[in-house]
């Protein structure tokens, strides 16, 4: 029974989503403009990388053809002429550009609401929200209360919530509530614990996820996020693929953030880790532990988190020519009948305004030993890269989108 692995490049869109004007991310395309600043010298950096965008696994299997197909552009570095597999182009339906739409909807589950977002005003956060917060956490106050980067807000407010005891709540233009504390002067478990409070107040707003964003480091210079970032999130409102899959019998390894997107449903294997090359590492090993009809769900964070949302286009460049160089290995785990499919949930383009997501088309790109090359054309909702696997790995069709197999 043959197995399929599928590999969430977390915020590698492509451009060309016909709904971006509606979230003022019109011509918005993270491949494209990484490949474009990479041709102009914009995308060296002494000692990282240099030179022309060069993703040879990935434009193998297609992908300098789904941008085209995506924009009508080829972008610098990458050719339309794939050499196997098959390839094509996901346009979401859902509402929003967040994780958990992208992720629901890939999953056969398009988001049918509109989640709840907090205005872009300071503070940010509702005045009975915080007080009923701070009053059931039992904490001497919050500090933040605006919208803010992670990494940005924790320099800047971390020397503060280790010397008062109060945790630093932030949001984005996505639907979260999130709370940076201290590991160890805050605690790791006491994080969790009023993020659990957190979500259970937010929850009536619509309100996502809750993120624990943990920290460590004594002072500004040094303060650096943790792999024990932990997700709170609202369930889908359906069965998903993995939730079927599970209920056929099937072992679910959820990789990185995957079981908190899907708030544990469905999952038999939770497998936690941090950074793209251990995730990549650890998405092997689940290979050699996968037995037949097994599925494999893997989210690479860093695209998004530390590249994305940073607006750093040298950074993304060299995380994604990382990437590409170690699929040889990912290949190499494939049985013959096995099933790897490659895309994102939404984008976030580094060169883009602000730093939030982008709303935009995503690559979808299929190999296997077992199948003949050729276009998947542009999907109508991203449901039809789940209905795909479940048609690959023989489960019941879902509610929602088709098989492209």
């Amino acid at each position: 029974m043959p197995r399929a692995i599928l590999c969430i490049l977390d915020s590698f869109g492509i451009g060309g989503a016909p709904d971006a004007a509606a979230y003022g991310d019109e011509g918005a395309n993270t491949l494209g403009h990484i490949a474009e600043a990479c041709a102009a010298g914009k995308g060296d950096r002494d000692g990282l990388r240099k030179g022309l965008l060069s993703l040879p696994n990935l434009d193998a299997l297609g992908l300098g053809a789904a941008a085209r197909l995506s924009t009508g552009t080829l972008p610098p570095g990458l050719s339309d002429s794939p050499k196997g597999g098959r390839w094509g182009v996901g346009r979401e339906v859902s509402k929003g550009k967040d994780t958990p739409s992208g992720h629901w909807e890939m999953a056969g589950v398009p988001v049918p609401f509109e989640w709840g977002y907090f205005p872009q005003t300071y503070p940010t956060f509702p005045a009975d929200l915080v007080e009923k917060f701070v009053a059931e956490a039992k904490l001497p106050g919050i500090l933040g209360n605006k919208h803010a980067s992670g990494t940005t807000i924790i320099a800047e407010l971390g020397e503060e919530s280790i010397r008062t005891g109060k945790p630093i709540c932030y949001t984005s233009i996505d639907s979260v509530f999130q709370i940076a504390a201290h590991e160890t002067h805050f605690g790791l478990g006491r994080l969790y614990e009023i993020c659990e409070i957190a979500f259970k107040l937010t929850a009536p707003l619509m309100i996502g996820r809750v993120i624990a964003r943990p920290f460590v480091g004594e002072n500004a210079s040094n303060f650096k996020r943790t792999g024990n970032r932990r997700d709170f999130a609202i369930p889908p409102p359906e069965p998903t693929l993995l939730d079927r899959a599970k209920e056929a019998g099937r072992q679910v390894f959820a990789i990185g953030k995957i079981s908190d997107i899907y708030a544990g449903h469905g999952v038999t294997h939770k497998i936690k880790a941090s950074g793209n090359m251990v995730l990549f590492d650890r998405t092997l090993e689940a290979l050699d532990m996968a037995a037949d009809g097994a599925f494999v769900m893997v989210n690479f964070v860093d695209f998004d988190s530390e590249f994305g949302h940073r607006r750093d286009v040298p950074g993304y460049a060299k995380a994604l020519e990382d990437f590409d160089n170690r699929l040889p290995e990912l290949f190499a785990k494939l049985r013959p009948g096995d099933l790897l499919v490659l895309t994102a949930d939404h984008g976030n383009d580094p060169t883009w305004r602000g730093s939030d997501h982008t709303r935009e088309q995503v690559p979808i790109l299929v190999f296997s030993p077992a199948l003949s090359a050729g276009a998947v054309g542009i999907r109508p909702t991203f449901a039809d890269i789940g209905e795909s696997i479940a048609h690959w790995l023989d489960l019941a069709p879902g509610g929602h989108g088709r098989s492209f197999l």
